[in-house]
């Protein structure tokens, strides 16, 4: 589903900050050059882990699967599946998944990689919120976007955790409800 609010901000400024508190940054992280946003510590936080599954959770309702993005949108999206009443499909690094796939090729900051999904994995118009830890330039989350548009899902939302703004992902996925926790 298309959204004219694509733009707006998520949550306070005042949530992300407090949440930053948890997140930590590991420079030259895989490569120099790169800050690497280690989200670890907010998941070993059991106060913290809980608040940001129900604030990623909280807009969406009637979601018929959530779509979870290897590797941490793993961790993220399975519990909020649970709490939404939604089934979980997951989309993987080539040669993972073991009944046939769809693939799809994206950029990374740093290079390139491939997704896949079950060919099966969605029935047609299912309504359908995709998860990952992290939007940086949206490679990742546009590779997932055309997987689901591809097998007939209805995309609703698209939820993550912290989101790069300098990288400007979202400018990559025009018209989608893109909410985010945390904006660096």
């Amino acid at each position: 589903m298309r959204d004219t609010h694509a733009n707006a901000p998520s949550v306070s400024q005042a949530i992300s900050d407090e949440l930053k508190q948890y997140i930590r940054d590991i420079p030259d992280f895989p490569e120099p050059g790169i800050i690497f946003r280690d989200i670890t510590p907010l998941l070993a936080d059991a106060t913290q882990f809980k608040r940001v599954i129900d604030l990623m959770a909280k807009p969406y309702q009637n979601i018929d699967q959530v779509v979870i993005i290897e590797s941490r949108g793993f961790i993220l999206g399975t519990p909020i599946a649970y709490l939404l009443g939604a089934g979980v499909v997951p989309v993987r690094k080539p040669g993972r998944l073991p009944a046939p796939t769809l693939a799809e090729q994206y950029a990374l900051e740093y290079g390139a990689n491939t997704l896949e999904i079950h060919q099966d994995a969605i029935t047609r118009g299912h309504r359908v919120l995709i998860v990952d830890d992290l939007l940086a330039t949206g490679g990742t989350v546009a590779a997932t976007i055309k997987l689901v548009n591809a097998l007939g899902g209805e995309i609703v939302g698209i939820s993550v955790l912290a989101e790069l703004s300098t990288l400007h992902g979202r400018a990559h996925l025009p018209g989608y409800d893109i909410r985010s926790l945390v904006v660096y």
